[in-house]
């Protein structure tokens, strides 16, 4: 590349991030960051911000600012891409952003995108064992045993042996994949292309075809939903596939909310065909304060936020500091991430 590029950063992001990206290159990088121009954050790692609006004369600066990005930290306002006229790539906060950059035309408009691939997958696997292994080994009698002050020796179940279905085989399912193997579990996946070779193959006992999810079902223990919104993921899991899973098993889903017909699962809950489920991800979000699934006692929801972490802007930004290295030298090739054109993540 030549000349020097402007990085603006478009969605919060912490004082000591900028000044990563600041002290990269600063011969070839002019970093514009606004903190005044973005919303306040709710908590580390907030991408989004509490509820804000600019005054007449922010708006004037964040427009001038957005003008003369070749580089945007996170996705503009979609009202404002005609106005970043030199806009050439944009380094994405989250993984599974292709219907937002298909529905904003990033490949017409010749926009490079590069996610966050590989930074969610640990914190979403932690997560997932955390609720398994709270329903598993029995921590909500634990709990209600040591509240009542009784000491009454019993017994339980444990995780080895057991058989974990990841419905995707992508980097999600990696990192569950690699916990559950270290959990003496045999752990299956189901992909859309059961064939491709995957780095992680060996993480998987079996990868089998997604069409066969009806009869991988009744084999499994745990089932945890890792897949993005797709044409072919949305309500994947519905009536049939909750009346297919083994009595009793538990259900995650780190996914997206729109993978599952809820009233299905709620259906399933109630009758214990499912067991235990744990949801990070539902449809709408937020959940609707008067849904059932709140007060079912065999269910564990999350606000979306099992992925956010503390250090998680830290590990986008090393990735980001990366590919900028590659961008300045004329490297696109070697950067990591990129989205292709048409794909979801």
């Amino acid at each position: 590349m030549n000349g020097r590029q402007a990085i603006a950063i478009a969605s919060p992001l912490e004082a000591e991030h900028v000044a990563a990206l600041r002290e990269l290159a600063p011969g070839r990088l002019e970093v514009l960051h606004e903190p005044d121009l973005l919303p306040p954050i709710r908590y580390t790692a907030d991408h989004k911000g509490a509820p804000f609006t600019r005054d007449a004369a922010q708006e004037k600066a964040w427009r001038a600012l957005l003008a003369r990005a070749d580089i945007l930290w996170d996705f503009p306002p979609a009202e404002r891409l005609d106005e970043i006229p030199r806009l050439r790539w944009i380094q994405a906060t989250s993984t599974g952003v292709g219907p937002l950059a298909a529905k904003l035309r990033l490949g017409e408009r010749g926009v490079t995108v590069t996610t966050a691939r590989g930074v969610h997958a640990g914190p979403l696997a932690e997560w997932v064992f955390m609720a398994l292994l709270q329903h598993v080994r029995g921590l909500d009698h634990l709990r209600r045993e040591q509240a009542a002050r009784r000491w009454v020796r019993y017994c339980g179940e444990d995780m080895a042996g057991r058989t974990l279905l990841l419905i995707g085989a992508g980097d999600l399912a990696r990192g569950c994949a690699r916990i559950g193997k270290a959990m003496d579990m045999r752990v299956v996946a189901l992909a859309r292309r059961p064939d491709r070779e995957r780095a992680h193959a060996a993480l998987f006992d079996h990868v089998a075809p997604a069409s066969e999810l009806l009869e991988r079902l009744p084999e499994a223990d745990a089932v945890v939903v890792t897949v993005p919104h797709t044409p072919e993921t949305e309500g994947m899991f519905g009536a049939a596939a909750f009346a297919a899973m083994r009595p009793g098993a538990a259900f995650v889903n780190i996914g997206r909310g729109a993978a599952v017909d809820h009233d299905a699962l709620r259906a399933a809950l109630g009758s214990g065909r499912v067991g235990f489920a744990a949801l990070d991800v539902t449809e709408p979000e937020p959940l609707p304060p008067e849904d059932p699934l709140w007060a079912m006692p065999n269910v564990l929801i999350s606000p979306h936020s099992a992925s956010t972490v503390s250090r998680e802007n830290a590990r986008i930004v090393a990735i980001f500091r990366e590919n900028l290295l590659c961008w300045l030298d004329g490297r696109p090739e070697a950067m990591r991430n990129i989205l292709p054109p048409g794909q979801f993540y």
